[in-house]
């Protein structure tokens, strides 16, 4: 099985519903390009993190995989099952759908994390305070942070974020499709999200047939993490339907 995580997300984001799916599939969190601890590269297309997922299934002979995918990772997710679904044995995504999203706050989100002189920062608790004004949300400035790394008495960010920045137009989009993935699809859906709604329901089941729609109550853009042990029991059951 495979696990990507969302924009501005890691593998250690998923450590704990891998350790929650390990006794029934070999579990592999992988960061996606300009996150994490993968290479950086000012491409940053659907397609080309597809291939990058399909590289790595192909080459430790893991095909087909099970692949969930959340935000981002959901969408690489849907883009190499649509164009090498011979990878892929089912699908579960969170809370995104293969739909293009208007207004986004990522555009300042980049802005606030660049323009933190970080050579002045001294402490994790000054980054935090410089971020507030631009994200006032305390869980969402904790999740960004946790791309925040200190080495030599130094901060740096982990993520690429001038790599990052010219490619949300295509992040925040789709890529049209004209073919579908005929396999088990569950698309997991927060209550409180507005990242998949009844509007989206045509553009899944026209690429993903046999998709089911599953809504987390109780729960926003990050079921996994608001609502874990009911998001792995719906993993769970996904993966051994």
């Amino acid at each position: 099985m495979v696990i990507l995580h969302g924009l501005f997300g890691s593998a250690r984001n998923w450590s704990s519903i891998a350790r929650g799916l390990a006794d029934i599939r070999q579990v592999h969190a992988l960061d996606l390009r300009n996150h994490g601890s993968s290479p950086w590269d000012q491409a940053m297309t659907y397609e080309q993190m597809a291939e990058d997922v399909a590289l790595y299934i192909e080459r430790r002979g893991l095909a087909p995989s099970d692949v969930l995918g959340h935000s981002m990772g959901g969408k690489t997710a849907m883009r190499m099952a649509l164009t090498r679904p011979e990878l892929v044995e089912r699908l579960i995504i969170v809370d995104i759908a293969p739909v293009g999203y208007v207004r986004e706050s990522y555009p300042d989100y980049l802005r606030a994390m660049q323009a933190v002189d970080l050579d002045r920062a001294h402490r994790r608790a000054d980054i935090d305070a410089i971020l507030a004004p631009a994200i006032p949300d305390p869980s969402l400035r904790a999740f960004l942070m946790q791309n925040l790394v200190s080495e030599e008495g130094r901060f740096h960010w982990r993520l690429n974020l001038a790599g990052i920045a010219p490619n949300l137009p295509a992040i925040i989009g789709f890529p049209d499709s004209r073919t579908s993935f005929d396999g088990p699809a569950t698309f997991l859906a927060g209550e409180r999200s507005n990242y998949i709604r009844p509007r989206d329901r045509e553009a899944i089941e026209r690429l993903f047939p046999q998709a089911r729609l599953i809504e987390i109550g109780q729960a926003g853009h990050w079921p996994h993490a608001e609502q874990p042990e009911r998001f792995l029991s719906l993993v769970r059951k996904a993966l051994m339907a």
